[in-house]
């Protein structure tokens, strides 16, 4: 009978997954999902690269459609499913199936950990599938793939075989899961807390325990190999990229305490878990019983130390940014290029198993209405991360444009073949709307949006836009200080990107170097804003393309030679 419960509580989750996730199947290029850190750049890299003939190119190869050629590497590995997915299938294919994909495995991964690790009483079976089941549905980043929502699959492996209990299945689970994930968006962090787990071992029972080392060693290593591209740009890589230029510690320790409580209580906006409303509650709720409780189970400890996890992931995230790394951070390029404050991805894991812990604890007290009350707390943390779809989000409260109105293939067709030029014989800038939007339906751009860039190509970037620059402190400090945007900046219409059909705004003033902007090989602008002194700045307005499945209206502007 129990094992009939388990496995209705199962397919009813894995039904709840497909349900969440097939908007984007049945809607495809009419669906509405995150523009930041995606539409913007992502899915636009992934389909460049599928078209660059460069998806096995050497370690020195270029991408020449962005930025006079970008290294092959800023485009990342080879060996990783979500390249491949958008090369065998159209973008929004490729994204619904690594939407349902990273989802079912983190729902198996979190139930496999509850169920085997922590939560053992076999009557609690619901509480282990609604939380794994929460846990699957959060509003993970997309293109981190399984960087964090693997993170269950594999503690279950590493603590399976931490305790001799493991099999061939750990052991295929820690082997695949790094061509399905990245290494610096998430796997670093967490193997680092596997070696200390094991070093606390070491120290505490004197057991040297070289099965469970070896496999944090065996998972490093496939992650390195993987991503070999990234390894030889640290280790090897001639040419300097920008992000030695970044400055991020500059925050007072009250500044500090704040973005300690604001990351906290609210999270981040890559590993969003959305537990502000109802998991919070709960665990504070559980807590006070715990540290009172005169007889402290095994759950009960693992629930406290879980607890000073979380505080701890929080704390160091906000320290990082604290002026007291400043110096270090000047005289070593990792610290400074390398974001170490990511130890803080380690906090959906955390959140979700202890979430699921203090369930536990609670329905264990045994009485009627507490076990109501655990039941209704999943039910409603369910409704949360339900109203987190992207459709919802994205497309009812955000209001924003659709991914055929954001990429506009006709329009952008259409302007095009009014150039009537071979697209690899002139490069095109924009402003007022994202540069991925140019790069995706095949124009070559001296702007780009990009983890690794290099760091001469920034500098000579610069000239274009640094009288703009010197009109906004916050511009300025935006570009020089982090600079993974080359955009042609406006001081008049700040750090926004994407100025759709309906906007009024207009650039009255614009002062560019249109000279450093030929030398870049800039031929024509493409912006989303009327441009009043656009002859000042030696731009020659052509015509004005808008199309009705477009979220744009572009103004062509051509570059005096």
């Amino acid at each position: 009978m129990r094992s009939y419960a388990n496995r209705k509580a199962i397919i009813l989750c894995v039904a709840a997954i497909l349900i969440f996730v097939s908007p984007l199947f049945l809607l495809g290029n009419d669906a509405h999902i995150r523009v930041h850190d995606n539409l913007d750049s992502n899915l636009a890299w992934y389909k460049v690269l599928a078209e660059s003939g460069q998806m096995f190119g050497g370690v020195h190869a270029v991408i020449p459609q962005i930025i006079n050629g970008l290294p092959r590497d800023a485009l990342g590995t080879e060996w990783t499913l979500i390249v491949w997915l958008h090369a065998w299938f159209s973008t929004m294919t490729a994204y619904a199936i690594s939407q349902l994909l990273t989802r079912l495995i983190a729902f198996l991964g979190m139930y496999l950990l509850l169920r085997t690790h922590i939560i053992r009483n076999i009557k609690a079976h619901w509480i282990v599938a609604l939380v794994s089941l929460a846990f699957a549905l959060t509003p993970f980043w997309p293109s981190g793939m399984l960087s964090t929502m693997g993170h269950p699959l594999a503690l279950w492996a590493f603590l399976s075989i931490r305790s001799n209990k493991a099999n061939w299945k750990h052991w295929l689970a820690i082997s695949l899961l790094p061509l399905y994930a990245s290494f610096v968006l998430g796997f670093f962090f967490f193997l680092v807390l596997m070696g200390v787990v094991w070093l606390v071992d070491l120290i505490r029972y004197r057991r040297l325990n070289l099965r469970f080392l070896g496999s944090i060693i065996w998972m490093t290593a496939l992650f390195l190999a993987t991503d070999y591209r990234l390894v030889y740009t640290m280790i090897a890589g001639s040419e300097t990229m920008h992000r030695v230029e970044f400055v991020s510690s500059r925050q007072e320790f009250g500044q500090t305490l704040r973005l300690f409580w604001k990351n906290f209580l609210l999270g981040h906006n890559h590993v969003m878990t959305l537990h502000t409303f109802i998991i919070l509650p709960v665990l504070a709720i559980t807590l006070l019983p715990v540290l009172f409780s005169r007889r402290r189970t095994r759950p009960m400890n693992v629930y406290l130390g879980l607890t000073a996890l979380n505080l701890l992931l929080s704390f160091w995230y906000a320290l990082w940014f604290n002026k007291l790394w400043k110096v270090p951070k000047e005289h070593i390029d990792l610290l400074s290029a390398f974001n170490f404050a990511r130890f803080h991805f380690l906090r959906p894991l955390v959140i979700y198993a202890s979430f699921g812990l203090a369930c536990y604890l609670l329905w264990q007290l045994g009485r009627r209405s507490i076990r109501i009350f655990v039941y209704i707390c999943l039910c409603l943390q369910l409704v949360v991360l339900a109203l987190s779809n992207e459709e919802i989000v994205y497309g009812l409260y955000k209001n924003a444009p659709s991914v055929e109105a954001f990429y506009a293939a006709e329009q952008f067709k259409e302007i095009r073949e009014y150039i009537g030029l071979p697209p690899d014989t002139y490069k095109v800038a924009s402003i007022g709307l994202h540069p991925a939007i140019a790069q995706y339906n095949g124009f070559y751009t001296v702007d780009t949006y990009n983890n690794i860039i290099p760091l001469d190509y920034k500098h000579r970037f610069r000239e274009v836009i640094a009288d703009e620059l010197a009109k906004s402190k916050d511009l300025k400090r935006y570009f020089d200080e982090w600079g993974s945007r080359l955009y042609i900046f406006s001081a008049e219409l700040g750090k926004h990107y994407d100025f759709r059909k309906d906007t009024d705004r207009t650039i009255k003033n614009l002062d560019l170097d249109t000279e450093a902007l030929r030398n870049l090989g800039g031929a024509y602008v493409l912006s989303s804003v009327r441009i009043e002194n656009a002859a000042a700045n030696d731009l020659l307005y052509e015509r004005s393309f808008d199309h009705p499945d477009s979220a744009w209206k572009v103004h062509l502007y051509r570059v005096r030679s």
